[in-house]
């Protein structure tokens, strides 16, 4: 075997990178720099495979094909937190880590909160105390990446926030909404974070780059000014998918959608099952889930349905919910399960519930939350955007 060491090459013709055709080996006791940039950077017209690191999200990326994903080396099956076998809470075994942000307690606060609560997705159990928000916020949007949950919004303020997921403690400030509101739909994927409309209600759609911190920017909007959106994540690594609304007295049945990757408008995806405000979705790669919601003055809906998020169309029947939920505390997925916290029947609720999101069947008893809580969000570090 012959062996070729090259200190330096040069492109004699200054007409790109110098090309290093077959099967090749690099060594070195030291390291090797590959191409680098921000998500903006990114090659016009990439090819499949393409390697380079990107300065925004800090890892490693490829080119799939239809879109760059990042290549994660760290490991995000986390514990519970809480030592012990005969412990209620949900710790036992490791697995993708959810967490419940914001809302509004009858008890024991009689307020809108900054408790941030968190549970191990694929075990039973109640949830734990994770930390604080830097606000209490109700009605806020969620959206995380494998590292890191970010809190956007929520009744009064425009403030975001975010958490390492791996660790537990509080929020830090991340920046600010382009503007302030509520019951926002949520998506996004290992890099970019979006929010669409809310309270107002407005027509806005806004995006961030999760692993830095700054303001949001504007991304475009949805067809319709519309509020009560499902503000939690339900998006594959390309598609993102907002869900339901009110407009008093009935809710909406509109589902549209977007390219994360990109800006623009929101186009339409069909219709769910029924027009309702405030569900809670879930989501793997494959398929989104919506649970429960507002369908009139104090009347809420114990309907589940699902989609599947790379084609478009009506949502399918998947089962029903616990509880008949007018809103509930968000929802959490893994790629295998979706849980969902909370609730307002129209009592408040602690219940944790799941469904298995590749099949379809009504929801099952996980736990409770630490407190009656309503009004919040969910993110995890296992949906189908990661």
């Amino acid at each position: 075997m012959s062996k070729l060491n090259v200190g330096n090459l040069y492109n004699e013709n200054e007409d790109g990178a110098p090309s290093v055709v077959g099967i090749s080996t690099f060594s070195s006791p030291y390291y090797f720099i590959p191409p680098s940039g921000t998500t903006a950077q990114r090659p016009q017209n990439p090819g499949e495979g393409m390697i380079r690191f990107n300065t925004d999200s800090g890892s490693l990326e490829y080119y799939r094909g239809t879109h760059w994903e990042n290549i994660i080396v760290n490991n995000n099956d986390l514990g519970g937190g809480i030592n012990g076998v005969t412990t209620v809470h949900s710790n036992q075994g490791t697995g993708t880590r959810g967490l419940f942000m914001g809302g509004f307690s009858p008890s024991p606060l009689n307020a809108v909160h900054n408790v941030i609560q968190y549970v191990t997705i694929s075990t039973l159990g109640n949830a734990q105390d994770f930390g604080d928000l830097t606000d209490a916020a109700a009605a806020p949007a969620g959206v995380a990446s494998r590292t890191r949950g970010i809190k956007a919004g929520g009744a009064p303020d425009n403030i975001i926030n975010f958490i390492t997921i791996a660790s537990t403690g509080n929020a830090q400030d991340f920046g600010d909404l382009v503007q302030s509101t509520r019951d926002q739909g949520a998506a996004g994927n290992e890099t970019r974070g979006i929010f669409a409309a809310g309270h107002g209600p407005i027509n806005v759609i806004q995006y961030l780059t999760i692993a830095s911190t700054g303001d949001s920017v504007d991304f475009g909007d949805t067809s319709s000014t519309r509020d009560d959106l499902c503000r939690s994540q339900v998006n594959s690594a390309v598609r993102g998918v907002f869900a339901g609304g009110y407009a008093s007295p009935a809710g909406i049945n509109i589902m549209e959608f977007v390219t994360i990757s990109t800006t623009g408008n929101a186009q339409d995806f069909g219709d769910l099952t029924i027009a309702r405000g405030r569900p809670s979705g879930v989501c793997n790669s494959t398929r989104g889930v919506f649970n429960g919601g507002q369908t009139g003055p104090g009347a809420g809906s114990n309907v589940i349905d699902f989609i599947t998020i790379a084609t478009t169309g009506n949502a399918t029947d998947f089962g029903d919910s616990t509880v008949a939920n007018v809103s509930n505390t968000g929802g959490c997925s893994s790629q295998t399960r979706g849980v969902f916290g909370g609730g307002y029947t129209p009592t408040y609720q602690n219940l944790i519930e799941f469904v298995t999101i590749l099949e379809t069947g009504n929801a099952v008893d996980f736990g409770d939350l630490i407190f009656l809580n309503n009004f919040g969000t969910g993110v995890s570090n296992g949906h189908g955007g990661l």
